[in-house]
């Protein structure tokens, strides 16, 4: 059964798509404002978010979920009483995968939602020789055999894999993985990457001499 967080500030509404969506088959989470609905966002499969939230904008919201390596790949619908063109532009660019525009009935959403799990399924793993990143269940394997991975490890190996081939510096892999806010140095990125290396092997992850670091296109 899918896992689809809704996070819309209305009380009323909220009410109406938590029961709509379970009668749709869907397990579901709800949450009133950001705070609370990032913290469920672990836990989801499928995201239903409102634009106008009380503590944070939805798009914030939004960008703050794309850029945070684990979140990248979450399906996410946006809720909006904005009906105009710009509008649905702005929030698709945003990061949204679909939107929909208030008033709208559960039946819709819910069917959006189906065909929002369909396509991202195939986007959860990846695969690049024998390792294997299980995204939506942040395990990883080698050769078939589990790697135990702390959460920061499994975020910076994420970021890169989804990336094969591109540079990153060490500033730009603390910005996107660790956070803008996070108090580390670039020796924390060499740190996490030679404990990926010493789980993994030396073959994934490449140092690029003043650059920084990339994924190995072909280990």
């Amino acid at each position: 059964m899918a896992r689809v967080l809704v996070v819309e500030d209305e009380a009323s509404l909220r009410f109406v798509l938590e029961h709509g969506l379970r009668q749709a088959g869907f397990e579901v989470l709800a949450a009133a404002d950001a705070a609370t609905g990032w913290e469920l966002l672990e836990r989801a499969d499928v995201l239903v978010l409102d634009w106008m939230l009380p503590d944070e904008d939805g798009l914030a919201f939004l960008g703050r979920l794309r850029r945070t390596p684990r979140y990248e790949e979450l399906p996410v619908l946006m809720l909006t009483a904005r009906a105009g063109e710009r509008d649905r532009v702005e929030g698709l660019l945003g990061g949204a995968d679909d939107y929909l525009t208030k008033p709208f009935s559960t039946a819709e959403l819910a069917a959006r939602l189906v065909a929002l799990l369909r396509r991202a399924r195939g986007r959860r793993v990846l695969e690049r020789g024998e390792l294997r990143i299980d995204l939506e269940r942040a395990r990883v394997s080698l050769a078939g055999e589990e790697v135990p991975l702390t959460r920061r490890e499994f975020d910076l190996l994420a970021f890169l894999g989804r990336r094969p081939g591109r540079v990153f510096a060490r500033g730009e892999l603390i910005e996107r993985v660790w956070g803008g806010d996070f108090r580390g140095t670039a020796r924390t990125v060499d740190q996490h990457v030679a404990q990926l290396r010493e789980k993994l092997g030396d073959g994934w992850i490449e140092t690029v001499r003043g650059r920084g670091y990339r994924f190995t296109e072909e280990p």
